[in-house]
């Protein structure tokens, strides 16, 4: 399974990663871990996950908010258009978008 990274930033003692994958069913999966100090508003640890889901069949609806085609891979999509600093771009146009995305959140 090919795992790209969006997010892999070091700041003092923070870190924070973000990563996204396709399943066999084509759902797009993007998994997010903050490490560190400024975690501590959302966690007692310093350490806050979280994961997304995104069905399949609104990948093509994902994908022209992306400014792609509907049949682009939308792994290559985010590595090349989303990544690094673009990173909280894709989170904000997510939250904003309409698709439904299952959400679950982690910290201590």
């Amino acid at each position: 399974m090919r795992k790209v990274t969006l997010r892999d930033e070091k700041d003092g003692l923070d870190s924070r990663y973000l990563w996204a994958y396709l399943d066999d069913a084509g759902i797009l999966h993007i998994e997010g871990q903050d490490l560190g100090p400024s975690t501590s508003i959302v966690s007692t640890d310093g350490e806050y996950e979280w994961h997304e889901a995104i069905n399949a069949r609104d990948l093509p609806l994902l994908l022209n908010l992306l400014g792609a085609p509907p049949d682009a891979n939308i792994l290559d999509i985010l590595e090349r258009h989303w990544s690094g600093s673009k990173a909280g771009d894709l989170e904000k146009l997510l939250r904003a978008s309409g698709i439904q995305v299952k959400r679950s959140v982690w910290s201590g």
